[in-house]
């Protein structure tokens, strides 16, 4: 199933249908400020599971991330954070950026890496703000990629593309318009610490 949603006035009809989408422990694919991502209900871990196997890993190989509708949300996921990563936080969301930060209890241990820590990312697009504001949680969430036989990365931008790739493996494609082809920026925050590991789309001063 291929739906259309305008960012610049997502469809409140056609956002429900995503968010019960979700709701009912489906796969869906939604545009982000970077690049399309697979999407699931934050306690759905058939979903998530469901994820790593189009994606050809295991669960635990899995690397997830939260996408949140506002740093508020954020907050609910995370140990407390001191004044300065706070500011960080609010001067770059929302924005395409992922922040590695230390998880709390809100999250589960599936989605935790080893040291427990989980990325965190607030993006930029009305569409999948307004979904995940539908839904009331925050999504699992990988970037749609695919390995091609030169074992080369390949990101998606076009969701039509998409759809006709991957349509049978989720259930539903959000056409949000073509997507970037440039990953967030990764910033990890655990520890007390700040290190960009990932350079990509957005540009940060630590």
């Amino acid at each position: 199933m291929l739906i259309k949603i305008y960012n610049d006035n997502p469809n409140d009809r056609e956002v429900r249908r995503a968010a019960q989408a979700i709701d009912a422990g489906g796969v869906i694919i939604v545009p982000t400020d970077t690049l399309y991502a697979f999407v699931c209900g934050i306690n759905h871990k058939q979903a998530a599971e469901a994820i790593a196997r189009v994606k050809g890993f295991s669960l635990k190989q899995a690397k997830y991330s939260l996408l949140c509708s506002s740093l508020s949300q954020l907050s609910e996921y995370v140990r407390p954070m001191d004044r300065n990563l706070f500011s960080l936080l609010k001067n770059s969301l929302p924005g395409p950026f992922t922040f590695i930060m230390d998880a709390n209890n809100n999250v589960p241990r599936n989605y935790q890496n080893q040291n427990k820590t989980i990325g965190l990312r607030v993006p930029d697009n009305n569409i999948l703000r307004a979904i995940i504001d539908a839904v009331g949680t925050p999504l699992i969430s990988t970037s749609v990629r695919l390995i091609n036989e030169e074992q080369e990365k390949e990101y998606l931008t076009d969701p039509e593309l998409i759809h006709d790739l991957l349509g049978n493996r989720v259930f539903m494609v959000v056409d949000g318009g073509i997507g970037d082809a440039e990953p967030s920026t990764v910033v990890d925050c655990s520890g007390g610490n700040l290190e960009i590991v990932r350079q990509g789309k957005g540009e940060i001063a630590l």
